[in-house]
């Protein structure tokens, strides 16, 4: 598969139409998605004629996480988005900040995935190699004493994905957070368990690991670095949400991709393949 332009970054400073709708519009709740570990409210949103269905995560609902108790899911899952924003890749739908019916969240735009066929991006196999257009993860127990190989399409949708989650330390990158859209656009969902200031890498996106960057991507960081200086319009609103630290390690985890050139390799200090895996 060829790989998707890049979309013309907005510049964190700009406001697009689907974002005013999300953060001005009224929040109406439809129902809850059950599956979820956290609150996770499915809701329309309406303003001046538009509307569009998005899903609300309220604070109140969050979890305490242990590991992360600084700050909150909400206000990371917004960060994850403005990164985002800012390589031009456009990885994370619409996320605003915002109050809402029970108390300030994260509203994020729904992305429809249709039900048009997808080449499938992560698969178990049978032996030890991947295979033409695969990248091996991991060898898994698949019962009965027996193993598979893990795998993932050497897809460059994925791979910005990969880079995306090693610059805001994605926690928690599960096969149920690839959001296939009907427009051939591939999404990453549920970042709130992002930005820690320690390695807290956990992906099945390791395919690439050590492995140069490519040309892209050694582009995208070295913009991302220069938005991510000092009293930059990026970083004022990154200090909004997420702790000096934790801003501090985004500088440091840049600077490192960019020195090495090459995908992070598992720290074998942290599991580094999330439970589930789905």
């Amino acid at each position: 598969m060829p790989p998707p332009e890049r979309v013309p970054a907005p510049g964190v400073s700009a406001v697009t139409p689907i974002e005013e709708l999300l953060t001005r519009g009224e929040l109406t709740v439809r129902g809850r998605i059950a599956e979820a570990s956290n609150a996770v409210l499915l809701c329309t949103v309406a303003y001046e004629g538009r509307s569009a269905e998005c899903v609300y995560k309220p604070v109140k609902g969050e979890r305490p996480l242990w590991d992360f108790p600084d700050g909150n899911l909400a206000r990371r899952e917004r960060a994850a988005y403005l990164v985002s924003e800012a390589t031009g890749w456009g990885l994370v739908p619409t996320t605003v900040l915002r109050d809402g019916p029970y108390g300030e969240g994260m509203v994020q735009h729904w992305i429809d995935a249709g039900e048009q066929p997808e080449p499938q991006l992560l698969a178990l196999v049978e032996g030890e190699e991947a295979g033409e257009g695969w990248k091996a993860v991991a060898l898994a127990e698949v019962g009965e004493g027996r193993t598979a190989l893990l795998v993932h399409a050497d897809d460059p949708r994925l791979r910005r994905l990969a880079v995306l989650d090693a610059v805001i330390n994605n926690g928690d990158r599960k096969g149920g957070h690839l959001l296939p859209a009907p427009d051939g656009r591939l999404y990453g969902i549920d970042h709130g368990v992002t930005f820690h200031s320690e390695d807290k890498l956990r992906t099945l996106l390791w395919g690439w690991a050590g492995e140069p960057l490519t040309g892209e991507a050694r582009s995208v960081l070295t913009s991302l670095e220069a938005q991510l200086a000092e009293d930059a319009p990026l970083t004022t609103r990154l200090a909004e949400l997420i702790t000096p630290a934790e801003l501090a390690a985004v500088r440091a985890r840049v600077a490192l991709l960019l020195r090495s050139g090459t995908h992070p390799k598992p720290s074998g200090q942290w599991p580094s393949i999330p439970w589930p895996p789905v």
